[in-house]
């Protein structure tokens, strides 16, 4: 079983990275649902941590919908990561229909050089999450994180189960989206999920909470 902590600032990264959590996604800015982070954050990270490192490329909140100035950052923002070692990348870019913009989403994944690309919860605003997980496929993302096209991981666990059910054998299905230590038994229960993700933030504190990634943990 698998667990990632979505981290957005460098003390919920470095409680994260000292966890038992297998991986986290480090961005910025936990109001918008996580932006593109700091370059030289990422950069003291990887000098001082071993543990894997996925960096959100978002320039900026709201849709998933950029303007070519931010698909022109969303770009060089890959590329500079890259070369400060991010082990991988998440992103995720739709068109007008709020659909997968295949030859831009392509265009970042070709960026990446091989360093593997996950899809974050823009597909969840997608008409058709599974067909949008048959593009995802072809364009050769790795993972998709997806909370089953519902608002919570909760509320799309049935959606999350036929995911994992017929894709996962062709992409990791990273289930997020609300995910608890009170939770994430059920959902890997209904899902036969083997990948979580959570932010471990509890309701009352502003950082990943250290003992609510260990209890995330013993849960799966």
């Amino acid at each position: 079983m698998f667990l990632e902590i979505a981290t957005f600032d460098i003390t919920s990264a470095e409680i994260a990275l000292n966890s038992v959590a297998d991986r986290i996604e480090f961005c910025a800015d936990i109001n918008s649902g996580g932006i593109t982070p700091d370059l030289e954050e990422l950069r003291y990270l990887k000098e001082k941590y071993s543990k894997p490192i996925h960096v959100m490329i978002r320039p900026v909140g709201g849709g998933f919908l950029y303007t070519e100035s931010e698909f022109r950052q969303m770009q060089k923002s890959i590329i500079e990561f890259s070369k400060a070692n991010a082990d991988g990348f998440v992103f995720g870019i739709l068109d007008e229909d709020q659909e997968i913009d295949i030859d831009k989403n392509k265009i970042l994944i070709d960026l990446a050089n091989e360093k593997p690309c996950v899809f974050h919860r823009a597909i969840d605003r997608t008409k058709n999450i599974f067909e949008s997980t048959e593009k995802l496929i072809e364009l050769g993302f790795k993972e998709i994180l997806t909370s089953g096209g519902e608002n919570s991981a909760m509320e799309g666990k049935e959606n999350l189960k036929k995911l994992v059910e017929d894709y996962s054998d062709d992409i990791k299905i990273l289930i997020g989206g609300g995910v608890r230590s009170n939770n994430i038994s059920e959902l890997k229960n209904v899902t036969h999920g083997l990948y979580f993700h959570s932010s471990a933030v509890l309701s009352y504190e502003s950082f990943a909470n250290s003992d609510e990634i260990k209890k995330l943990k013993i849960n799966l």
